[in-house]
């Protein structure tokens, strides 16, 4: 009886295999469905004030592919993708050195990877300047 059963599960699982998306035989021959999604679609504004305060620069992003008036957008569009969480706002609980990197201050707005994004940034201490640093070319637009 055992023997019965694993004969059954075996079948079981063997149809589980089928690829329910390939076409019949009387369709032609199978077509294998694409696995990879497109990277997602960047849309920024971003604002930059390199004394903090007074006049600012602005720019536009769109990756994929690189647009918009940015005037680096391909190395702005890889540091937006390789550090998106920079956008995220620093952790409440996360310890940062009290050390001061300069006045600069920008906030970016709009879309990465589908979800909005408005991030505040500054140099005003360690964990802020580590974010700046790693969206250095998203910032280089002054």
């Amino acid at each position: 009886m055992k023997l019965a059963g694993l004969a059954a599960l075996v079948l079981l699982l063997a149809g589980c295999a089928v690829d329910p998306f390939a076409r019949s035989s009387d369709e032609g021959s199978a077509t294998a469905i694409p696995t990879t999604v497109p990277d997602p679609t960047v849309f920024l504004e971003v604002t930059v004030w390199p004394n903090g305060t007074g006049d600012a620069v602005q720019a536009a992003l769109q990756c994929d592919p690189p647009g918009g008036d940015h005037p680096r957008a391909e190395t702005a569009c890889a540091a937006v993708h390789t550090n998106a969480t920079a956008l995220q706002p620093v952790r409440a609980d996360m310890a940062c050195t009290q050390q001061y990197g300069g006045p600069e201050r920008a906030r970016v707005r709009g879309i990465v990877d589908g979800t909005d994004v408005s991030a505040e940034l500054s140099r005003a201490n360690g964990c802020e300047i580590a974010r700046w640093d790693s969206l250095a070319p998203l910032l280089a637009i002054g």
